[in-house]
Formats: structure tokens, C-alpha cells, sequence
């Protein structure tokens, strides 16, 4: 499902994001910056933030998988 129109990002985009990232907090912006782009508008951002907490609830749970694979969009470098 997309979940910003304007960079046209979808739910699956930000769970690769949060599941590459593991148990380290993010925010919307640094999603975004993840991903190649920028907030707009900024209506996605609740959206965004929600799929956050949701994924790593799960992670944290232990229902997501161990292994995600890279998200396809640039800038998901994990910081050394």
C-alpha cells in the first residue's frame, strides 16, 4: 500500500527500512533520508511513524524475520 503519495513510498518500503535498521529507533525524517527523499507535506508522516512502532513491536517480539534483506531504494548505508 502506498503510504506517501509524493514520493510514492509504500508500507513494505518502511518495514525493509525498520527491519534493516533493527531494534535502532528512527524517525519519519530519517526514513525518508533512508529511502532518497524528503517529506513533503508531511501528511504521511503519522502513517509512517505507526508502521514504525508496529514493525518494531513485532521485531521486538520476535515475530518479524532475522534476516531482511536491503531495501531497493539509496541511502540505507548502516552507520559504522
Amino acid at each position: 500500500m502506498i503510504v506517501c503519495s509524493c514520493n510514492v513510498l509504500s508500507d513494505h518500503e518502511v518495514r525493509d527500512v525498520v527491519m534493516f535498521y533493527g531494534s535502532q529507533s528512527l524517525t519519519a525524517h530519517e526514513v525518508y533520508r533512508c529511502l532518497g527523499c524528503s517529506m513533503q507535506y508531511g501528511r504521511c508522516a503519522r502513517a509512517i511513524k505507526r508502521i514504525l512502532n508496529e514493525t518494531l513491536a513485532n521485531y521486538a517480539g520476535g515475530r518479524a524475520s532475522s534476516s531482511a534483506s536491503r531495501p531497493s531504494r539509496p541511502g540505507l548505508d548502516k552507520a559504522a
